[in-house]
């Protein structure tokens, strides 16, 4: 999946004069993390996360009173805080190249730059969240099968059929050698939830066939009961 398929384009941006307080209620009110920072000539110069302006902000043990405090916040500009070095994507390159770049710089947001690098979006954690769980099809429910299977064609589909064959429609099926057993793959199958008899007996014919990890089944009902409430 392409990055430009997933990420915000309505982009809200900030100048360099603009001060840390003013940024700050941007990000709050808009419900952001991060704000590319752009020059007159509207060219991107830099990026300011929460996690910068919380880091710029004083103490909380500071000694100075609410006005000094204020005069401060109101004071220190982005241009001050903002990180210059920008780590960016472009819009036709994969989420999952977006999130190695998120992963191997410890960053939580990334500002697309087209060709002639103008900003046209910005791609967050919560929009790679959103990828995996689409991919995934986790809102389907249902059950997770994970196996290890013989790294040779059909043997995915050989554990596909005999899913199908107890009544499970497949939902998705992921696949990676990384932790794998040499010569072998490890498989992800999501199937639609079964009742539980033919679910039993479909666990015990794949662990007689193949090498079954584990199966799980994803609750959605669960989602809300485990919702964080705010007071």
């Amino acid at each position: 999946m392409l990055v430009q398929g997933w990420m915000t384009t309505d982009v809200v941006t900030v100048d360099e004069e603009t001060s840390m307080m003013k940024a700050s209620m941007i990000m709050k009110e808009r419900k952001i993390r991060c704000l590319p920072v752009v020059n007159k000539k509207g060219q991107v110069v830099g990026i300011v996360s929460d996690r910068d302006l919380r880091d710029a902000a004083p103490s909380k043990a500071t000694t100075l009173d609410v006005y000094e405090l204020n005069y401060l916040l109101s004071s220190m500009k982005i241009k001050d805080i903002m990180t210059k070095n920008l780590v960016y994507v472009r819009p036709d390159e994969t989420v999952e190249f977006a999130a190695i770049l998120m992963l191997e710089n410890k960053i939580s947001s990334l500002p697309v730059m087209n060709e002639k690098d103008v900003l046209v979006g910005v791609i967050t954690q919560t929009d790679i969240f959103k990828v995996m769980i689409n991919i995934a099809g986790v809102y389907a429910g249902g059950t997770q099968f994970s196996l290890s299977l013989e790294d040779r064609p059909g043997s995915i589909k050989e554990a596909a059929d005999v899913i199908r064959s107890y009544g499970g429609r497949i939902v998705s099926i992921l696949s990676t050698r990384e932790m794998a057993e040499e010569g072998r793959r490890n498989v992800y199958i999501r199937s639609t939830a079964l009742p539980d008899d033919k679910l039993r007996d479909l666990v015990k014919r794949l662990e007689g066939q193949f090498i079954l990890f584990y199966t799980s089944k994803d609750l959605m009902e669960e989602v809300e009961k485990r919702r964080a409430r705010i007071p």
